[in-house]
C-alpha cells in the first residue's frame, strides 16, 4: 500500500510520524496533506534505512542533489563520495543520473550508501542499453522501470507529458529541447510518427509505481533552456498534459509531484509557480533552479539560489540544486557541496519569508550569538559550519590573542561600541 492509499484510509504510517516530528506538526496533519495529494513522502518499500522526507504544502523547502556518471567520466567510488558529501552538506534527497559505466552497479551502490531518498530517470538506462533513443520500446522501458523500482528507488522522473501535439510549438524556440529525456522522446516520435509511448502506456507505468510506492516526478521535458524560450506555448502545453497525468496518478493511489523550469526571468517566476499549481491540482512543485539569467556559467549555483528563493516564496516546494559546473561539465565533489549549500540558503530564505517558525528561530539564534560575539554559538546556527570554521581559523591567525574581535572593525566593533555607551 502506498503512503497515499494509507492516508486515504486514515492510517498514519511510521513515515508520516517521522515527517511530522521533523516538521513540528501532528501526524494527523501530515496524513491529511498526503491524502489530498498536497504532500508526498518518497519512500520505496524496498529502500531499507531511508529517512522519510516530506515534500509539499506548508512544509520546509527541501533540496535535491544530482549525482551520476557520464560516458566520459565513470568512477563509482567518486559517486559514493558525492553521496557522502550530499548528506554532510544537508541535501534532503539525491538523484542518480548516471549514463556511463555499469549503471545497475552504480545505482545499487548508491541506494545502499544513501539514507536519503534516491531518485532516477529510468529512460536514461533504457536508452543507454539500446544505444539509440529511436530503438526504445515500451517493453524496454517498463523492464528498466520495474527493475529500478524493485531495487528501491524512491522517486522517478517520467517524461510522459511530451506529446506529438507539442512538436509544432517548438519552432520558435532558440534552444529547442534541452531536457535529455525530452529530446529522446521528441526524436522517437519524429522517427516513428507515433505518440510518446510513456504517455500511451502511462497506466502500465503507474502499476509498477504503485506496487513499490515509487513517487512519480512528472518530468518537464520541454522546459526552457534559455530566457528567450521561457513560458512559451510548448512549455505550457506540456504543463497542461502534466495536469492530466497528475490526476491519473492521484486516482491510481500513486504519489506525484511536478517538475518545473528551467530558465525563467525573475518577473515570470511567480506566474510559472501559480500555473503549475493551478494546472496540476496543487501537487508538490519541484523546480530546477529556476535560473533567471543565462550569462553566469561558473556561478549558476548563485543564479539558481536567486531564482529558487523567489520560486519557493511563491509556492514551489522542492529545489533541485545547480552546481558551479552547470552548462560546463560534470560536477566534482566540491561542486556538489557548493551547489547544495547555495540551494539550502535559498530554501531557508524562502522558509523565513513564508513564516516557518523553526527557520525564523534559527535566524534569531544567530542574531543573539552575533550580538554577544559568541563564535561557537554562531557555528551552531550557520548553514555551513565547515566554511565558517575555516574563516574563523584565518581570523585567529590574524588576531590570536583576542577572540572578541574580527579584522573587519577590530577595536571599533559597532556592537561593542554600542554596548559600551
Amino acid at each position: 500500500m502506498t503512503q497515499l492509499q494509507s492516508a486515504r484510509n486514515r492510517e498514519i504510517t511510521e513515515e508520516m510520524k517521522k515527517v511530522a516530528s521533523v516538521e513540528g506538526c501532528t501526524p494527523e496533519h501530515i496524513m491529511d496533506l498526503v491524502s489530498r495529494g498536497l504532500v508526498v513522502i518518497p519512500v520505496n518499500k524496498n529502500h531499507k534505512n531511508v529517512k522519510p522526507v516530506g515534500i509539499g504544502k506548508g512544509l520546509k523547502v527541501k533540496v535535491n542533489a544530482n549525482i551520476g556518471t557520464s560516458s566520459l567520466s565513470s568512477d563509482l567510488e567518486n559517486e559514493l563520495k558525492k553521496v557522502d558529501v550530499s548528506r554532510e552538506a544537508g541535501a534532503d534527497t539525491i538523484m542518480d543520473l548516471s549514463t556511463g559505466g555499469d549503471l545497475r552497479a552504480i545505482r545499487r551502490a548508491v541506494l545502499a550508501r544513501s539514507d536519503m531518498p534516491v531518485g532516477t530517470v529510468p529512460i536514461y538506462e533504457a536508452v543507454v542499453k539500446l544505444g539509440n533513443p529511436v530503438d526504445l520500446t515500451i517493453e524496454n522501458y517498463l523492464d528498466v522501470f520495474e527493475r529500478q523500482a524493485r531495487e528501491g528507488i524512491d522517486f522517478a522522473t517520467v517524461h510522459a507529458g511530451v506529446t506529438m501535439n507539442a512538436i509544432p510549438l517548438l519552432g520558435d524556440r532558440l534552444m529547442g529541447v534541452v531536457s535529455r529525456g525530452g529530446s529522446f522522446l521528441i526524436r522517437w516520435m519524429k522517427k516513428h510518427n507515433e505518440e510518446n509511448p510513456l504517455y500511451t502506456n502511462f497506466d502500465e507505468i503507474l502499476k509498477i509505481a504503485r506496487e513499490y510506492d515509487v513517487t512519480m516526478s512528472l518530468g518537464d521535458g520541454l522546459r526552457p533552456g534559455c530566457i528567450h524560450d521561457a513560458t512559451d506555448k510548448a512549455q505550457l502545453h506540456e504543463l497542461e498534459i502534466l495536469g492530466e497525468l497528475s490526476k491519473r496518478c492521484f486516482d491510481a493511489g500513486v504519489q506525484v509531484m511536478i517538475e518545473g523550469p528551467g530558465h525563467i526571468p525573475l518577473n515570470q517566476i511567480e506566474k510559472n509557480v501559480r500555473l503549475a499549481k493551478e494546472y496540476c491540482n496543487n501537487a508538490p512543485f519541484y523546480v530546477l533552479g529556476p535560473l533567471p539569467t543565462d550569462i553566469a556559467p561558473g556561478y549558476d549555483h548563485i543564479v539558481c539560489a536567486i531564482g529558487g528563493a523567489l520560486a519557493c516564496y511563491h509556492g514551489a516546494d522542492f529545489l533541485c540544486y545547480v552546481t558551479p559546473k552547470e552548462h560546463v561539465g560534470l560536477p566534482n565533489i566540491e561542486d556538489v557541496r557548493e551547489g547544495i549549500i547555495a540551494s539550502k540558503i535559498a530554501a531557508h530564505v524562502a522558509d523565513v519569508a513564508r513564516g516557518n517558525f523553526s527557520s525564523m528561530e534559527r535566524d534569531r539564534g544567530m542574531s543573539i550569538a552575533r550580538r554577544n560575539v559568541k563564535w561557537d554559538d554562531m557555528t551552531e546556527f550557520t548553514i555551513d559550519p565547515k566554511r565558517f570554521a575555516e574563516l574563523r581559523l584565518e581570523e585567529c591567525k590574524i588576531n590570536p590573542k583576542d577572540n572578541d574581535y574580527c579584522s573587519m572593525c577590530g577595536e571599533f566593533c559597532a556592537i561593542k561600541v554600542y554596548k559600551d555607551e
